[in-house]
């Protein structure tokens, strides 16, 4: 059950980082684009190290060898 519940982190934390490109489409004013912004992004980077919490060490260094290119 906690590697559905990361997973399910990881994927909500990319989904928010989805939603911040899309704001700039939205009519909202530069105030609430700002507001929101920041909103999600602290979401997202909570969402993402709350999952890789779930997920353990292992789950933490795939995604890193992923990023440096030997995964």
């Amino acid at each position: 059950m906690k590697k559905i519940i990361g997973y399910t982190f990881i994927m909500l934390s990319f989904l928010l980082w989805a939603v911040i490109l899309l704001l700039p489409f939205l009519e909202i004013s530069t105030v609430h684009m700002a507001e929101s912004t920041t909103v999600l992004i602290i979401s997202a980077e909570v969402a993402f190290f709350s999952g890789i919490a779930l997920l353990g060490k292992e789950a933490w260094q795939h995604i890193k060898a992923r990023f440096k290119g030997k995964g």
